[in-house]
């Protein structure tokens, strides 16, 4: 299977934010990609405004215009975007959703571990999912986690016991010290905790290279990345917005889970 990761850098508005994706995605798609990956926030960026101003459901208008674009394209993509979910108070909270759609499908994946870390409470504004979700393309069985699900391997053996032979990720990393060397660490850990494939696509650095290295807050550092179930890094982007396809072969899960059954 080819897949293509899209790495851009998104910002305050979900329209501006979809057209941007756009063009990334069919340049994915030219290289022949079947599924497509966009970074988490895809929508709307972190810090960039309220979250549920612009929250939707599943037939909203940037989830149905990137439905549209996946079905002219011939082409599953994953992109993260904000659903309505509860009020706390005076805060409307959203879901911080992995939209999977195209090929029929049209579903999402609420991100279950919220990123309550280095003095950021994302839970204040997000609200937990709780299901696991796989889906399937071209008879291979994917997962889908997002960003800070990557520090939980439980999450990433489940979904490979379920089946998945891949794991998509889309991501909004925040860069600071030591966080690019975190990142590699845990995505290849979490290939090798699954024996499958993660490919993980994440929001280019604010800046690019020129602020690599310094806090961030909760935008990107980018990065993206496809790490086969060896723990083999096949691809990676830099700081900047790219878009990176990369060629997956299967039979090297079978092979990782034949030579390392650690599930």
């Amino acid at each position: 299977m080819r897949i293509g990761l899209v790495q851009i850098t998104t910002g305050s508005n979900k329209l501006e934010n979809l057209a941007h994706a756009e063009k990334a995605i069919r340049r994915a798609a030219e290289q022949g990609a079947r599924l497509i990956v966009c970074p988490e926030a895809t929508s709307q960026a972190f810090g960039s405004g309220r979250l549920d101003e612009q929250a939707e459901d599943l037939d909203g208008e940037f989830s149905t215009g990137l439905k549209k674009l996946a079905d002219q394209l011939g082409v599953v993509i994953v992109a993260g975007m904000f659903r309505p979910a509860d009020t706390q108070g005076k805060i409307n909270r959203v879901f911080n959703t992995a939209l999977i759609t195209g090929a029929g499908l049209h579903m999402g994946y609420d991100k279950i571990h919220t990123y309550d870390a280095f003095k950021y409470k994302e839970s204040d504004t997000v609200k937990p999912g709780t299901e696991l979700v796989t889906f399937e393309l071209d008879g291979v069985k994917i997962g889908v986690a997002t960003c800070f699900d990557i520090r939980f391997p439980e999450q990433f053996k489940e979904l490979a016991r379920r089946g998945a032979q891949m794991i998509v990720v889309p991501t909004s990393w925040a860069d600071g010290p030591g966080k690019l060397d975190q990142w590699r660490i845990l995505s290849a850990a979490r290939a090798l905790d699954s024996t499958a494939f993660v490919a993980a696509a994440g929001q280019a650095r604010p800046g690019g290279f020129d602020n690599a290295g310094e806090e961030s807050g909760p935008t990107g550092l980018g990065h993206s990345t496809v790490v086969t179930p060896f723990g083999n890094r096949i691809a990676e982007a830099g700081y900047e917005e790219d878009v990176i396809v990369a060629e997956l072969d299967l039979e090297l899960v079978e092979q990782a889970r034949e030579s390392l059954p650690v599930l």
